[in-house]
């Protein structure tokens, strides 16, 4: 009978015990949770020049490093260019030759003997001058006779200084000042090579970064305008938490501040991934997030703020998008 009353008394301490520990449980209050996601820094690649894509390296997943070639675009305008671009280089690389080396042996030779005759011509005609001259000072010709000599002499003899001259410069070749423009002629028309090769080389497209491709934009055949990003390559160090709370919580996330936060993703076992944040930024978001009382009673409009954190180290294997939940 005792050892009945004993039982009975156990089991009714023990309930009892359940129903004060329910108690308890009911008026604890919960923790307060909220759910945020990691998004990763990511790179847009976008070609300078449009054109229509060629080929396509690298799939979403893969794993670049700086220079891995992602796109070949083809630009058609982009060629003609560079072929205008190389004939007008070498059309002035030829007349800064030209200039340097002066004229050729041929063409000397044959301002020499353009000279020659002309100084031959010029030499008739002033004996031809001299003598009728004479004539007309012995009153044998009219003056006007004499001064048609004259004429003729002083045009030949003309002839004579500017074939000369012609010959003097074959043999010198061009003067200083005509060699250096030249020279700068064809710098100019390689500065304008060299602009179409670096359009050639940034129509095709590499990684300026190591990181995971994560959108490959367009297929093969499609016409890509300027500017507009082909390849998205994400950086997977650079991870960043977006998460938003009302301003009466914000006093748990200050600036510099630590929390721990799982992330279900990453998770094993059943056991969700657990890391720690560092908050690095807060600020408030447009009024449509905030908070208003449907009744002045119930108390005052609450703004809802964004914070942003990153991980105190990088979470392996973390993709933008994943979820993080944060209690406190």
């Amino acid at each position: 009978m005792n050892r009945k009353r004993l039982i009975i008394a156990i089991v009714f301490i023990v309930a009892i015990v359940l129903i004060i520990i329910g108690i308890l449980l009911a008026i604890k209050p919960a923790p307060n949770m909220v759910q945020g996601q990691i998004e990763l820094e990511e790179i847009d690649v976008a070609s300078k020049v449009p054109g229509r894509i060629g080929e396509i390296f690298v799939t979403e997943g893969d794993r670049v490093e700086v220079g891995t070639p992602l796109i070949k675009m083809n630009s058609p305008e982009v060629d003609a260019k560079i072929k205008q671009a190389t004939a007008a280089s070498e059309a002035a690389d030829a007349v800064a030759r030209k200039a340097k080396t002066g004229a050729r042996p041929q063409e000397i030779e044959m301002a020499k003997q353009t000279w020659q005759r002309a100084q031959a011509g010029a030499d008739l005609a002033r004996k031809s001058y001299n003598r009728v001259n004479n004539l007309a000072k012995e009153g044998l010709v009219s003056l006007q006779k004499r001064d048609e000599a004259y004429a003729n002499y002083v045009n030949y003899r003309d002839q004579a200084a500017a074939a000369k001259a012609q010959y003097n410069m074959a043999l010198e070749g061009a003067r200083i000042e005509d060699q250096e423009a030249a020279q700068a002629q064809a710098r100019q028309v390689q500065g304008a090579v060299d602009e179409a090769r670096v359009a050639e080389d940034e129509s095709n497209l590499k990684s300026p970064v190591s990181g995971i491709v994560a959108k490959v934009i367009g297929k093969v055949g499609e016409i890509m305008p300027q500017g507009v990003a082909v390849v998205t390559v994400a950086l997977p160090n650079e991870q960043t938490l977006y998460f938003n709370v009302k301003e009466t919580e914000l006093s748990h996330f200050n600036i510099g501040d630590t929390f721990k936060a799982s992330i279900p993703a990453l998770g094993s076992d059943g056991q969700p991934f657990e890391t720690t944040f560092k908050v690095i930024y807060s600020s408030p978001l447009a009024d449509f997030a905030t908070w208003r009382p449907t009744r002045n009673s119930e108390g005052f409009d609450i703004k809802t703020f964004e914070i942003k954190a990153e991980p105190t180290s990088p979470i392996p294997n973390a993709r933008s998008g994943m979820s993080v939940i944060i209690k406190y």
